[in-house]
């Protein structure tokens, strides 16, 4: 699954205005709100559900990004919304250091499959170290979007 099929371009944020992880998720949900990809009215259903999942286990797996995320019948196929936080966010990281890179991903609850494609596209991208430091370095959608070009364009290839 390529990053460009999840990733909502209009969701994109080089520049994060919260600072705190709750908040943080709520900018990151009002994006997808304002793609069209939720109603506002499942606002506080998508937070709960992905506080609910953070307090199962921290989704800041280090090295600076986070991939907080939830499953709902909501959405019928994957969808990300990505931010960059240059001032950092307490995520309770496993390396307890701040995230700078955060991609919110909404799952729909009947497809499982598709969940863990999206997260292994995620991953296998956020897993590289330039990737991050690019990502990081970001300072328009632009920069992020052509980031997960690259990052797709190179799986193609293979």
């Amino acid at each position: 699954m390529n990053l460009r099929d999840i990733v909502v371009a209009s969701a994109v944020f080089p520049s994060l205005k919260s600072t705190k992880r709750d908040a943080v998720i709520g900018e990151l949900v009002d994006g997808l709100i304002a793609s069209g990809i939720l109603a506002a009215t499942d606002r506080a259903t998508v937070i709960r559900d992905t506080l609910a999942r953070e307090r199962k286990g921290s989704t800041g797996f280090g090295h600076g990004v986070a991939v907080p995320h939830a499953k709902t019948a909501l959405v019928k196929r994957p969808h990300a919304a990505v931010g960059v936080c240059a001032a950092g966010v307490e995520f309770n990281s496993l390396d307890r250091q701040p995230v700078y890179s955060v991609v919110f991903l909404l799952s729909p609850l009947s497809d499982p499959e598709a969940h863990l494609t999206a997260m292994e596209s995620i991953f296998g991208a956020l897993s590289q170290e330039p990737f991050r430091r690019f990502m990081r370095q970001a300072k328009c959608v632009e920069d992020i979007t052509g980031l997960f070009d690259e990052v797709d364009g190179s799986r193609q290839a293979r």
